[in-house]
């Protein structure tokens, strides 16, 4: 029933690429990598609740130290859009926030890193000051290797929840981020070294509650980051916790002016 329903609804041209997406999926794991308990991973739907929380929350921001223009990245299969509530806690704070227009993020490809690479240098123009990157997951990802390229641009990078260290398969969501993306995450389509630390001020916010990218990962080992600062929220919490916006407000007040 199944075959003939994709048969009827699929071109014949389509087939052969989600037949090879779906191998991505299913491909096995050939080295031992440490992931987020299934426990950790159903805590994750707490985030459905998040706009009833919200509600009873009291937002209380100081203001920063020194407002800037600060550039936010979205996760995976995110848009911009998830990232709303820590850009009005940036903006109350008296930042200028800017993000990274590309849309959804869909995965990390040459084209999508240039068109990124573009707004961060118009935006830089603009200004005549670095920016700070905040990157939440993938976005994380993209965040330092744009510090890599033109750190002339980039005051400080700030990931959250992002799998930089280690292997990319020790997170819950590599089986669909190759299924989307159409490459394995052990040959990204951007040459690379995600371990390599920017050339800039780079701070991990990680946490041991993560349902989706492992702590380890996330930290970082000494060398790969300057400092990992532990909260303790879950993966969709980085967007929207208390702590994971204060922490971020504190780091920008860090950041080094140009």
């Amino acid at each position: 029933m199944l075959t003939r329903v994709f048969d009827r609804f699929v071109a014949p041209g389509q087939r052969a690429e989600i037949a090879r997406r779906l191998a991505l999926a299913r491909q096995p794991t050939h080295e031992v990598v440490s992931t987020p308990s299934r426990r950790l991973l159903l805590g994750e739907l707490d985030w459905v609740l998040e706009p009833v929380k919200r509600r009873q929350r009291v937002l209380t921001i100081s203001p920063a130290r020194t407002p800037r223009m600060v550039m936010l990245l979205p996760g995976f299969a995110t848009h911009p859009v998830r990232l709303r509530y820590l850009a009005r806690a940036l903006e109350l704070a008296g930042h200028e926030v800017k993000h990274w227009g590309t849309g959804m993020n869909w995965g990390a490809t040459p084209d999508r890193l240039a068109l990124v690479e573009r707004r961060l240098l118009d935006l830089h123009g603009r200004t005549g000051e670095p920016l700070p990157l905040v990157g939440w997951s993938l976005g994380g990802l993209f965040a330092r290797e744009l510090a890599k390229r033109h750190p002339e641009a980039v005051a400080k990078v700030v990931t959250m929840g992002t799998p930089f260290s280690g292997s990319l398969r020790g997170n819950n969501v590599w089986r669909l981020y190759q299924a989307i993306a159409g490459h394995s995450v052990d040959e990204l389509p951007i040459k690379t070294n995600l371990a390599e630390k920017p050339p800039v001020e780079t701070v991990a916010l990680w946490s041991p509650r993560d349902g989706v990218v492992s702590p380890r990962c996330a930290c970082g080992r000494p060398g790969e980051r300057d400092r990992a600062v532990a909260l303790r929220c879950t993966h969709m919490g980085f967007t929207f916790s208390a702590e994971a916006v204060a922490a971020v407000l504190a780091e920008l007040d860090s950041a080094p002016l140009a």
